[in-house]
């Protein structure tokens, strides 16, 4: 099993990144898909069930981040608005 991680973000789109994908097809600055399957096909096929509206065709066109579940890490953090001190 593995854990396939797919970002992406719009938050600086302009007219020059036309042709990026639009993974989601609901207005978006951030779209974060985080799937448990077996396989990339697997993992797919599962977003694509939930029917919320990701676009599989253009996930298609990004490379996920892809973790194996045989060993400890680390597979997502984050900080939003942290002030630094």
């Amino acid at each position: 099993m593995k854990v396939y991680v797919w970002r992406h973000n719009k938050t600086y789109h302009s007219h020059s990144m036309i042709n990026e994908p639009c993974v989601q097809s609901h207005f978006y600055l951030d779209a974060l898909a985080i799937v448990a399957a077996d396989s990339l096909e697997e993992a797919l096929a599962k977003l694509e069930a939930q029917n919320a509206g990701w676009r599989i065709e253009d996930l298609r066109q990004l490379t996920p981040k892809v973790y194996a579940l045989d060993e400890a890490q680390v597979i997502f953090t984050e900080v939003r608005g942290s002030i630094a001190e």
